[in-house]
Order: structure tokens, then sequence, then C-alpha cells
């Protein structure tokens, strides 16, 4: 396993076996996003989009209480104390929240305890969320008197439809993991000791796909969830063209005809 050096010890960025690993760790404050944290996201999402060693990158929270419980409250007084520091420090979870969404490698969001209000919105950045039976959901915007933008709304929507987006938001209660199944909110929920090890083992198994075919498919699932005058259709055609060229196709047709398990380049 390699580690990233960072600017801040309050994110962990790792590199095992074809996956890339984010950990929030900020675990005595339910891992709560301090700015310094926020800044770090942007920086990690570059290094993994930059390094062909990693197929697949997971995010997840340090300890066994939380995803991610939401902003560090506690710095907003010296953070979002005037005008100018409320637009730098939205600039700069505009830009981690970006960079999360337009990573063209597979994320997942490994969610165990809390995942509140912007942690919930963090792990909506993810394609695929795992979560633990212990886990518990909650948008808590409408308890605080807060506005939610439409983007974050949308995508929330694109997930749930929108009579669940509605019950979340209206309700601002907690949904346990049960609950956030049956929404689809989460694609799976497993016991808390197994979270971990199916993660893994789900990552791994993308890993170990075409990546072109993986990234393809992404894009195109993405495009699909934008509005029809926004989406880019023609970029998602040349990455399927790409795949046909590739010696990935290659090798899986050399893979199949041999029963072997092909070795995929990503080119």
């Amino acid at each position: 396993m390699t580690r990233l050096e960072l600017k801040t010890e309050r994110m962990i960025a790792e590199v095992e076996s074809g996956v890339g690993w984010i950990t929030f760790n900020q675990p005595n404050k339910h891992n709560a996003v301090s700015y310094d944290m926020w800044t770090a996201i942007p920086e990690i999402c570059d290094a993994f989009a930059a390094d062909p060693e990693v197929r697949v990158v997971v995010m997840k929270g340090a300890g066994e209480r939380a995803f991610v419980s939401g902003a560090d409250i506690s710095e907003f007084e010296e953070k979002r104390g005037s005008a100018g520091d409320i637009a730098v420090y939205e600039q700069a979870t505009g830009a981690a929240n970006e960079a999360l969404r337009s990573l063209e490698k597979p994320l997942i969001a490994m969610i165990r305890g809390y995942c509140i209000g912007g942690g919930l919105g963090l792990s909506l950045s993810a394609d695929l969320r795992i979560a633990s039976d212990d886990a518990q959901f909650a948008v808590p915007a409408a308890k605080l008197g807060l506005g939610y933008g439409y983007g974050g709304i949308k995508e929330l929507m694109n997930i749930v439809g929108p009579s669940f987006a509605k019950e979340i938001f209206f309700t601002a209660r907690r949904f346990d993991a049960g609950e956030a199944r049956t929404m689809g909110l989460v694609n799976r929920v497993v016991p808390a000791a197994d979270l971990e090890s199916a993660t893994r083992s789900y990552a791994e198994l993308i890993a170990g796909n075409a990546p072109l075919t993986v990234k393809a498919a992404k894009a195109a699932v993405n495009e699909g969830a934008k509005d029809p005058d926004a989406r880019d259709i023609a970029a998602v055609d040349a990455m399927v063209a790409a795949c046909f060229a590739s010696e990935d196709y290659k090798e899986g047709r050399r893979a199949f005809m041999e029963k072997r398990r092909p070795q995929f380049q990503g080119k």
C-alpha cells in the first residue's frame, strides 16, 4: 500500500491493489469535514485520476461511528464569519464536490454509521453506495432553516426519485439502512462486520474489468442524468469507439477464447 503526502492529517489517501482509498479522518468529530479536508479532496482526486494503477476509488470514514456527519461547524466562526470568508469556504466545498463528481473512474462510498447533511451530499457524488446495517442517513436542513439549492436536490432526486427526495427534505428525520435501500439511496446493505470486506471485494471486481468500458458506461449514465439540452452524447460515442479500437478489446476476445482471466491495461 502506498500513501499520498497531503497537507492535512485529517484526510488519508492510499492505493492498494488497483483501489484508491479516500479516508475522512476526524473520528473524534464523527468525520465532520473541515476546511483543510475540503481543500485536500481535489488534490487526491487529481492524483488518483492521473495514476494508471488506480482503477476504482473508495471513500470512507475513519472509525466505526460515522462516514461523514456533515461540515465541521466548530470552525464556522473563523472560516465563515464574513461574506468574503463564506465565499472562500463555498468555493472550497464546491471544488471538492465537483472533483468527486467529475472523477472518470468508478467511485464507491463505503458508509458506516452517520451519513448526515453534507456527508450524504458527498455520498451522492459516488457511483455506488455500500452501507452497513447500522448506517443512518438524514438531511436536517429543515430543522436548521437552511436553504438547499436546485443542484443538490436534483442530484438526490436523480437517485431516489421525486417523492423520496421530498420525504427526506420535508421530514428532516433519520432513515436507517433498510429504508435507504428501499429508496434506492444505497446499492447494498451488509452487516457492519462485513462492510470493508464486501466493499473491497466489489472494488476489486470492478478493478479487474476493462477500464475503458467502465469509463464509457459511467459517462453514458451521467449524461443520461443531465437535462436533455446539456447532454454530450458525442463524447460518449467517442468513448465507445475507443473501446472497440483498444488493445483491451483484443485482450478480452483472446481471454474469452482461451478460457482465462483477461489482463486489461486500460488502453
